[in-house]
């Protein structure tokens, strides 16, 4: 059943009749602060009536509006906020359904997601993407789809389940939930003129949306101009105030993301903070948040809160997180503000600086309170394939994960994948690694990668070398969730826990499991595509608590090491990558050898 919310038209005749005071509201809010978004200011003791899922009435009395039937909530000087907006996020990172999204996040006071599902469109095309925006328009909040631009993210350097077309954009943009494209990770393809990526693009503008941007190169220089020219409207993969002031003097929006692994606001909100830049242009996102910050932490009020710790004046902040989202997607009129016929999601808070969210109401109905989900929020019926989709082709052994050295060799240089904390790009390292009986061995903090096919069935394996996570003693660690083609990636000291780890995947349909000593340590099951749960957050935050457990336990220190083991196949995103095709050179785009030759 889809959570219908009637449209302004529809619904204007009624809101006029509640406003002058000859119909009743539904609901009307009194006794709070309400902060404008739209003039940045607190207006002190005004009210709102509410009349089918809209705002009806804003100002210093809406007593008019109350019949014996209407709700009345005290706000007892509280803040009245809009709700908050994700401007950017992918929900199979938190290894949930929407559904199940969804309810995480309600009580922290997030109404509106705009979510690209390029993790399920990897696995399952259009189909996939299909499936996430029908069970996202079945929510008691509102949550847009952007049609996913890049599956493969890199045309030539990985195969994915499911290729997107131009002709599935052009498709998409006729679904009532889709909002506009999804993040074009391409941009060399868009830079060098790249047909497919240009008509993904047209198709989205033709169609009056939003093209979404993702340009994770330093260059800010003709590469950076030729891509903007493109048409992308936004970009998230800033790290530095140099990246947001490159964005927004072009005309992009800077979207700033604190993620639970990403923490790229506190570099960049200083365009604002010090250099004075128009906020107006400045979005916060999560971009990617696991089932763990969901539960624990919060999602956009965490984002909202660290902004203002970074020196943003809070009505700024809420701007970012509210009204500026809804005017770059083209939805002002509908949702970010406290204002006339926008959709009645309000958040009632006692304090704008620690942001507690005390009551979250979304289109006119009470749908959390002091942290408790007080809505159903409906799952999709999930088909039997999309639970079916780890094909290996045959279970493995640790020959698979055998590297041999080149003839005659006592020793090798080889190129190391280096994980850095807290970021995404890793760095290209070379280390001096032994060779014992043919193989080359690991040694100190330099292990074994793999990424074994895991769409097509083709029994592929394909291994180097990975440095960072601290990893001691036998051990592996395997995950379907492998960005963006999602295929396997198996990380390990040793080659039997690989085939081990990797085995056990195949077995249970998907997820992420810990192995040492010849025992499973943890396994958090994503059956859906083998990224997602359908179990709530809390669960599925239970087990993957257990999976960081289980990775200390095995020597890891990082700081959301899953994060950074997930992204190992990320190959748009520099310097080293790996992917079914080979060992990917980020910074050149190409395929390049394990060993360093002559070395």
């Amino acid at each position: 059943m889809e959570h219908h919310i009637k449209t302004w038209a529809e619904v204007a005749p009624r809101l006029v009749a509640v406003a002058a005071g000859r119909d009743k509201a539904d609901l009307v809010i009194r006794g709070g602060k309400l902060v404008n978004v739209q003039t940045r200011e607190i207006l002190d003791g005004w009210q709102v009536a509410v009349a089918d899922g809209r705002f009806a009435y804003v100002g210093p009395d809406a007593s008019h509006c109350v019949g014996d039937a209407t709700r009345v909530i005290d706000a007892a000087g509280r803040y009245l906020i809009p709700g908050l907006c994700d401007g950017h996020m992918h929900i199979e990172s938190g290894m949930l359904t929407p559904a199940e999204f969804a309810a995480a996040v309600i009580p922290h006071g997030t109404t509106t997601m705009f979510t690209d599902p390029h993790e399920i469109a990897n696995v399952l095309g259009l189909r996939g993407v299909r499936m996430m925006h029908d069970e996202a328009l079945m929510q008691p909040v509102n949550i847009y789809t952007q049609m996913p631009s890049c599956a493969p993210s890199a045309p030539g350097l990985e195969t994915t389940g499911f290729e997107i077309t131009a002709e599935d954009v052009a498709e998409a943009m006729g679904w009532p939930g889709i909002i506009g494209l999804g993040e074009m990770m391409n941009f060399p393809g868009v830079i060098h003129g790249d047909p497919q990526m240009l008509a993904e693009m047209a198709a989205t503008m033709n169609a009056g949306k939003t093209v979404g941007g993702h340009y994770a190169s330093p260059d800010k220089g003709i590469a950076f101009s030729a891509y903007v020219a493109g048409g992308a409207a936004d970009d998230h993969e800033g790290t530095a105030e140099a990246d947001a002031l490159a964005r927004v003097r072009n005309g992009m929006r800077s979207m700033m993301r604190l993620g639970s692994a990403w923490y790229d606001v506190e570099s960049q909100i200083t365009a604002v903070t010090e250099k004075g830049l128009d906020p107006r242009n400045f979005i916060l996102c999560t971009d990617d948040s696991h089932s763990g910050t969901l539960v624990n932490d919060g999602h956009m009020n965490r984002v909202v809160r660290h902004a203002i710790d970074c020196g943003c004046d809070p009505l700024i902040a809420l701007q970012m997180a509210t009204i500026n989202t809804a005017t770059h997607f083209g939805l002002e009129r509908e949702i970010g503000s406290i204002a006339p016929g926008r959709r009645a999601d309000v958040i009632l808070t006692s304090d704008l600086r620690t942001l507690p969210i005390e009551e979250v109401i979304a289109r006119g109905q009470t749908v959390a309170k002091d942290g408790k989900i007080t809505v159903e929020c409906p799952h999709y019926d999930w088909p039997a394939d999309a639970r079916d989709t780890v094909h290996m082709g045959q279970a493995l052994s640790d020959t698979d994960f055998a590297i041999p050295a080149p003839e005659g060799k006592n020793s090798v240089r080889a190129k190391v994948i280096g994980v850095v904390e807290n970021q995404a790009p890793t760095e290209a390292l070379t280390a001096e690694l032994p060779v014992v009986d043919g193989l080359v061995e690991g040694q100190d903090d330099v292990y074994q990668i793999a990424l074994v096919e895991r769409h097509k069935g083709t029994g592929k394996v394909v291994n180097g070398f990975v440095s960072g996570f601290g990893y001691q003693g036998r051990m592996a660690m395997a995950s379907t969730v492998a960005h963006d083609s999602h295929h396997m990636i198996v990380v390990g000291t040793d080659r039997a826990m690989m085939a081990a780890a990797a085995n056990r995947l195949g077995e249970v349909g998907g997820g992420v499991t810990v192995w040492k000593d010849d025992a499973e340590l943890a396994l958090v099951e994503l059956p859906i595509a083998g990224l997602m749960s359908d179990n709530p957050a809390a669960d599925v935050a239970a087990r993957a608590d257990g999976m960081v457990a289980a990775m200390a336990a095995c020597g890891c220190t990082l700081n959301n090491a899953y994060m950074q083991h997930s992204l190992l196949a990320l190959v748009v995103i520099p310097s080293l990558r790996i992917s079914d095709l080979g060992l990917v050179d980020v910074d050149k785009f190409e395929i390049t050898e394990l060993f360093e030759e002559n070395a």
